[in-house]
């Protein structure tokens, strides 16, 4: 103000009084120590850089949602890509309800139902390889690498993997995955036995040339 009066009555004025404050800049907050509301916040405003927050944090585990879907890397990358584009475009109907990676994994797994219809018709498989049923039998996946495990998972056939994951893993029942994969509801417990049958055989074969020495872990 009082650079101003002295302009006004032809009194020399420094520079420094004609040059307005700087104002505060907030320090650059890192992305691990955002919360999801600010990342969602951000990202509503239109901000690229929280855009980017939000997808370094989740895209690493969707990539795993993604991989066990689908049938190659180059597949699985392509559900991630069109899964985020649904994110970011859907991302104001989010009503928090439910934790943000839920809430995207779910729709990583629509994005790889929607790669799977595409994908139809599926090339048949030899259905004499393997047993029908189980007979109740348990065996376990805990004690192989997460490559090992997604390669196994992979090597199923489509309609075998989609059907595992979304029972397995996902926790969707058989008339639920009857429904989305427009199969029926025996249909979708016959081939989760038949998947389960096939992913014991290739443990079995892997535990017995680990035993011989053959098994790289």
């Amino acid at each position: 103000m009082n650079g101003l009066r002295g302009l006004l009555a032809g009194t020399p004025v420094s520079s420094e009084a004609l040059t307005p404050p700087t104002p505060a800049v907030r320090p650059l907050i890192p992305s691990s120590q955002l919360s999801e509301a600010e990342l969602i916040d951000g990202c509503l405003a239109g901000s690229r850089l929280m855009q980017k927050y939000l997808y370094e944090r989740f895209a690493g585990r969707m990539m795993a949602v993604c991989l066990r879907y689908a049938q190659t890397t180059f597949e699985a990358e392509d559900v991630l890509q069109e899964g985020f584009i649904t994110v970011f475009r859907n991302l104001s109907s989010f009503r928090r309800e439910c934790p943000l990676e839920f809430w995207i994994r779910r729709i990583m797994v629509n994005a790889a139902l929607r790669q799977h219809r595409r994908n139809a018709p599926l090339v048949a498989v030899s259905e004499g390889e393997y047993p029908e049923e189980l007979a109740g039998e348990e065996f376990t996946l805990s004690n192989y690498g997460f490559e090992d495990l997604m390669n196994m998972v992979q090597e199923l056939a489509p309609r075998y993997r989609m059907v595992f994951n979304l029972f397995a893993i996902e926790g969707y029942g058989h008339k639920e995955i009857g429904e989305m994969l427009g199969i029926s509801e025996g249909t979708s417990k016959s081939q989760y036995s038949r998947a389960r049958a096939i992913l014991k055989s290739k443990v079995e074969r892997l535990d017995a040339q680990s035993k011989h020495g053959h098994f790289r872990s």
